[in-house]
């Protein structure tokens, strides 16, 4: 970029009241979404403190750069500082009447709580004079110092946050008070001083010489300095661990950058007609209409996110003496915001002696049954479409819908209740650090995180944990907003909680119960109880709100959604959940268990007999599991894929026999059992493959042992003749799996083929079963045009094609070096979880060919992409009839189906 590219756009009033805001709501990829919101609210005429914005763009430049600053860049800040300081008539570090401002990230999506901040910028020792003379207030100017020094020094400079906290607790005991609210005036003033002493002997001279003066590092005096260090800080805190973690988890680009914000400061903590709060204008949870959130009187913004102090709810406001009138507009600017935005805004915003200011707005996060409900009241309320109220919800959000609750047949007794700040229920071992929690899912131990409240820094650990506990903040706290996003259950404000993180425990007020580190712990974060012990749980019934959205999608959707299931439970939990058929039936599932036996009879012994014997078992076996699925399935589609794996899978493990030979003969065990162990030890051995996944296996399997798949084919048109007879319309499709030629496929066809016509003639019924293959070998793909002159049907195995088109074993490489390779961007995304572009456009060619081959050739896709929202998108694209997904996916898929469709139009 050069140095003539616009980095700082204005926002905000004149000094003649004239709007000179330069920005508005489409810009939030230069502005980011603070920014670029702030600019909109100023446009449309709401109170908002004046202000500047620098450019996402900016960041990504000054971080390219291994943080140094592009040309021009400083000096157009200063252009725009100076501009604010006319504008509001005064001037930063004035020691008459200084201009405070606040520096706030802002990146395009929003990502509460993951970056910095720093308020009350330009004060030092002079400029405190001019406050407590314009103000007339010591303690407020005093404090308001404190603060300042304390956020600069651990935001910008990187001090250990408690350094302060632990010289604010000591000062409450020498002057035996409890709270900080009761230290006086001259307090405030000692812990300054105390507060710039911690930062010269704690911040490094050699990292920053500029702060040297008279051989010690002293908190800067220069504002500009201050301005210039805290820009920087917002800037990299861009690609700290949490923000970075943040992204990951929520598919947000490393290269967006964040833009910042610089704005007259606006004070909430002024008395008792001063306040500050966050509020939504619908109810985040459930999505009614009704103004929610939380607001503190004589307080700043991060106090009420932080959850130090118990909040009021924002409804009381309009009734409190001195912020009246101030209430009141604000119930108006949240009619205003909402009519304008179309949808439910989160807002933040600061009454300063009785005069109301808008400090953010934004789109608000709210859970998946809020984002439902809104959907459909506003499409009742005629604010938006339908096809808008199905693009507004999404699809990774309905997983929330599909997370346990409590059984309401269970019995148990209540520990405690809090605030209900995110739903759905979650039951695990009580921990008490985000480091525990995520070992205990590294473990495999399923827990709830316990915290006073969580911070940003604990982000790894909610992510762990199944749910969230905390003793302190709101519902608009980091702990409820984070948890309600990534759909975690989480209660809040559990006041009964007197927690001792440092000894692993939580006492219960009023009670002799102790929760200590691993004790069993139940909380539902719909009602916003606890309690000790675990909860019996049950998954939530599609129902509601639910039902219309995704009966609206269905609407607008062209592509199929199927289910990937292996067993009538399963496939009746898919119907439910709207799934149109069975893309995927593996029938290696259902040679486990006591079946195992039988199988594996096959695959030891070379007498033909025994072998027919064993496959009639199967035959029996496998005809039961047919029509129970068929059954459960009647009138729909089920693909049958025939047995897939190598044989050695039904084996026992070579490592565990070998373990038990060599304990029998430490033993002095029997002679002959050892003897016939070894045998089955050689055995294994001889049917061991160096490569087993590109082996023996597939459809190969078939061609090798043709017994197998005879038999497999006969009992899925023994199970559909069986039905029709009944009177049922069953609909089978027999997949062949991991052909890579065409002569694999027309042979083993023909042997499906015949055995239906056997069956069909045998039961006296017409059987018209579609015969296909799953396409999941490369040559496959660029060979479609040929194999698909002997299919009925191509189902694209994802999982399988990832992996021969990447040369990645996937179980070994998601633990092995997916993780680096996501962390150096070598790989955009796990390309196992969401279709790689290469792999996909395989499946385009396979599609594109394939109807060459067979015009009337139906294409879907059976892997785990099915269930990816982002991957269901490039489906639709390539022109896919259908998806098949996990059960729990089906509603996902439908919802991202629609969205796809809306998208083209």
């Amino acid at each position: 970029m050069t140095a003539d590219v616009k980095r700082v756009y204005a926002f905000g009033k004149d000094a003649d009241g004239n709007n000179v805001t330069e920005g508005n709501k489409d810009m939030k990829y230069i502005l980011g979404g603070k920014g670029a919101n702030l600019a909109e609210m100023a446009v449309i005429g709401l109170p908002v403190p004046p202000g500047f914005t620098i450019t996402c763009q900016t960041c990504m430049e000054y971080a390219n750069a291994d943080n140094t600053w592009p040309e021009g860049a400083l000096d157009e800040i200063e252009q725009y500082r100076l501009d604010l300081e006319r504008r509001i008539g005064k001037k930063i570090g004035d020691a008459e009447d200084p201009l405070l401002v606040s520096v706030r990230s802002g990146a395009p999506m929003s990502m509460p709580g993951m970056m910095d901040t720093v308020l009350n910028l330009g004060l030092n020792d002079q400029s405190i004079n001019g406050l407590i003379k314009h103000t007339d207030n010591p303690r407020f100017s005093w404090d308001s110092y404190r603060r300042f020094i304390q956020m600069f020094s651990n935001v910008v400079m990187g001090l250990d946050g408690d350094l302060f906290e632990n010289a604010i607790n000591a000062k409450k005991i020498v002057r035996g008070v409890k709270s900080d609210a009761d230290l006086t005036a001259e307090d405030m003033q000692e812990l300054v001083e105390e507060f710039k002493t911690i930062f010269s002997e704690n911040v490094s001279a050699e990292e920053y010489p500029s702060l040297v003066v008279d051989g010690k590092v002293s908190f800067p005096q220069n504002p500009d300095t201050q301005l210039r260090l805290a820009i920087e800080a917002v800037f990299g805190s861009w690609n700290n661990p949490r923000a970075t973690l943040y992204r990951k988890q929520n598919k947000i680009a490393d290269d967006l950058g964040t833009a910042v914000n610089v704005q007259c400061m606006v004070f909430g903590n002024k008395g008792e007609t001063s306040a500050t709060g966050v509020a939504f204008t619908r109810n985040p949870a459930n999505g009614e209409k009704e103004f929610y959130g939380d607001y503190l009187v004589n307080a700043q913004g991060e106090d009420v996110v932080a959850g130090i102090r118990n909040t009021s709810p924002i409804a009381e406001l309009k009734h409190v003496d001195g912020l009246q009138k101030a209430g009141a507009e604000l119930e108006e600017v949240f009619v205003t915001l909402e009519n304008h935005y179309r949808d439910m805004c989160d807002i933040e915003f600061t009454i300063e002696q009785g005069k109301l200011w808008m400090l953010q707005t934004r789109v608000g996060k709210r859970t998946a049954a809020a984002a439902l409900h809104i959907a459909i009241e506003m499409v009742k309320e005629g604010l938006i479409t339908k096809e808008e109220a199905v693009c507004r919800v999404d699809p990774e959000q309905l997983d929330q819908l599909l997370h346990p609750q409590f059984d309401k047949n269970a019995e148990y007794d209540v520990l405690a209740r809090g605030l209900n700040a995110s739903p759905g229920a979650a039951v695990g071992e009580a921990v008490f650090s985000a480091a525990d929690a995520v070992a205990a899912e590294a473990e495999g131990r399923k827990c709830v995180l316990v915290r006073w409240e969580t911070n940003p820094d604990d982000l790894a650990g909610m992510i762990a944990a199944e749910g969230i506990l905390t003793s302190h903040g709101g519902k608009t706290s980091h702990a409820a907003v984070i948890a309600r996003g990534m759909g975690a259950p989480c209660v809040c404000g559990v006041e009964a909680l007197r927690i001792d993180a440092e000894k692993k425990e939580a006492v219960v007020s009023g009670t002799d119960t102790v929760i200590h580190e691993g004790d069993m712990i139940s909380i539902d974060g719909t009602t916003g109880i606890v309690v000790l012990g675990a909860v019996e749980l049950v998954m939530p019934e599609l129902s509601g709100d639910l039902d219309v959205i995704l009966e609206w999608a269905d609407e607008f959707r062209r592509l199929g959604v199927r289910a990937n299931a292996d067993n009538p439970a399963d496939a009746e939990l898919s119907r439910s959940f709207g799934a149109e058929g069975i893309g995927l039936d593996r029938t290696e599932h259902m040679f486990l268990g006591d079946r195992k036996q039988i199988i594996q009879t096959f695959i030891l012994n070379e007498d033909s007999a025994v072998r027919e014997k064993a496959v009639n078992e199967l035959f029996e076996a496998q005809t039961g599991d047919f029509y129970g699925m068929f059954k459960a399935m009647d009138g729909l589609p089920v693909i049958v894929r025939l047995l897939d794996p190598p044989l050695h899978e039904f084996l026992e493990s070579p490592r565990a026999l070998d373990v038990e030979i060599a304990k029998l003969e430490a033993a002095g065990g029997d002679v002959k059992t050892i003897a016939e162990k070894r045998k089955l030890m050689e055995q294994i051995d001889a049917m061991s493959e160096a490569n087993p996944m590109l082996g023996l296996r597939g459809c190969r399997l078939g061609i090798v042992y043709p017994i197998l798949p005879v038999m497999q084919v006969r009992a899925i048109a023994t199970a559909a003749a069986n039905l029709k007879k009944e009177g049922l319309d069953p609909k089978p499709e027999v997949m062949i799996p991991l052909v890579s030629t065409v002569k694999e496929l027309e042979k083993l066809r023909k042997v499906a083929v015949d055995t239906i016509n056997e069956v069909a003639a045998e039961a006296g019924v017409e059987l018209d079963i579609p015969v296909g293959t799953m396409i999941e070998l490369p040559r496959a793909a660029v060979t479609a045009d040929e194999i698909a002159t002997q299919a009925d049907f191509f189902s694209f195995g994802t999982n399988d094609l990832t992996q021969t088109t990447f040369g990645f074993s996937r179980d070994d490489v998601e633990a092995e070096f997916v993780p680096q390779y996501l962390a150096e961007k070598l790989l955009p995304y796990n390309p196992f979880a969401t279709i790689d572009p290469g792999v996909a456009k395989l499946v385009k060619i396979g599609v594109e060919l394939g109807h060459e081959g067979n015009p009337n050739l139906v294409c879907g896709v059976c892997g785990e992409h099915g269930g990816d929202p982002d991957s269901v998108k490039m489906f639709h694209k390539i022109g896919l009839d259908y998806v098949s997904c996990s059960p729990y996916r089906v509603p996902l898929a439908r919802l991202a189906a629609a969205q796809a469709a809306l998208a083209d139009k």
